[in-house]
């Protein structure tokens, strides 16, 4: 049984717990929160831009602190779920790791690409597992599209365009607050970044155009080169822009060579809206409709069995599964959120000196 320590209780530490209860092999064993409601149970003021709204919990069995030194040197917990804004990921991953805990840590992996180094190489010395959690590549949608372009089932893969767009958050301080995040451009495009860098390398330059705002991009599109395929043509969307009548859009088209992947889900009017189901378009003129895995709904109203839990639950249990194995979960790879940190970075400076940037 791998016993995990939730530090911080705003929405993601909120939806890790949840997703933690359906991993077999895991228990979350302690949480640590500053804020005495919320070690109490009462987590009704918990809410977010997707997925299910806090309860009350009956935290009984479980260790509740409001230090997080504590947490790291507690006997019961054997990896540090670190779910607190960016800036403060550094501090507190070094030192679960320094405590001997293997650590995972809500994207992004931090702020600055020396903060993310130093993280890395903290996890090297220490012998212990580095994690971070992008659940991107866990939604069904994204899996078939990442599982197409790796076994070439319709062909190479020719071209992509990737969109993430939101509204201004009125959900979370902590997301307003840009010197937490570092803004739009690296706090929710870290998604996209990810997700073409795991499917399709890393990029030689990036182009990108996009909207400044107080220091900080809130709106861009990138344009990637890669060395070796010039003729690859990838891009990507994201920001917060849109009006609040859409607080949520994302999806994708992939241009294969004997087929193209259409998807595109969005919140209108707080309901969720799947504007263009997970399609296939063949060469013949068929368009299909693949069965993509889904959670079994009880209808018990709990708000672990709320279908957007699912791909937090799989995240989580490759993280047990790669802690059990000793072996690194390559798509929660530290090294590679590094990379798509890198990437956020390369893209606000090729938007703020409107050039093409390379990437090293």
């Amino acid at each position: 049984m791998i016993r995990i320590g939730v530090v911080g209780l705003g929405f993601m530490g909120m939806i890790h717990f949840y997703a933690t209860r359906k991993v077999r092999g895991a228990k979350v064993t302690a949480i640590c929160t500053r804020n005495p409601k919320k070690r109490n149970g009462d987590w009704r003021s918990i809410q977010g831009n997707f997925g299910p709204r806090g309860q009350k919990e009956n935290l009984s069995g479980i260790h509740q602190f409001d230090d997080i030194d504590q947490l790291i040197h507690s006997p019961d917990v054997d990896m540090v779920d670190i779910c607190l804004p960016c800036d403060m990921h550094r501090e507190i991953a070094i030192a679960a790791l320094q405590a001997g805990k293997h650590v995972f840590v809500e994207k992004s992996i931090a702020l600055e690409i020396a903060d993310a180094n130093a993280m890395v190489r903290a996890a090297e010395k220490s012998g212990k597992l580095l994690m971070v959690a992008h659940v991107l590549p866990y939604f069904p949608e994204f899996a078939f599209a990442r599982s197409c372009i790796e076994n070439e089932r319709y062909g190479k893969l020719t071209g992509a365009h990737f969109k993430r767009i939101i509204s201004q958050p009125d959900w979370s301080s902590d997301f307003s607050d840009l010197e937490k995040t570092g803004g739009p451009a690296i706090d929710l495009h870290i998604h996209d970044t990810h997700f073409i860098r795991l499917v399709c390398g890393m990029p030689k330059s990036v182009y990108s155009t996009g909207v400044v705002q107080d220091g900080y991009v809130q709106y861009l599109t990138t344009q990637y080169r890669f060395a070796d395929n010039p003729n690859l043509s990838i891009s990507a969307s994201s920001g917060a822009i849109s009006q609040s009548g859409r607080s949520f859009n994302h999806g994708f088209e992939i241009y294969l060579e004997n087929a193209t992947l259409l998807y595109e889900f969005s919140t209108l009017a707080g309901k969720a809206n799947l504007t263009m189901p997970l399609s296939v378009l063949t060469k013949n003129g068929k368009v299909l409709h693949p069965k993509l895995p889904g959670p079994r709904i009880t209808n018990t109203g709990k708000p672990q069995d709320d279908p957007s839990i699912t791909a937090f639950s799989a995240e989580i249990r490759d993280a047990v599964n790669a802690i059990q194995s000793t072996e690194e979960a390559p798509i929660l790879s530290g090294s590679l959120a590094r990379d798509a940190l890198l990437l956020c970075h390369k893209e606000c400076q090729s938007v703020k000196n409107n050039r093409s940037i390379k990437l090293s």
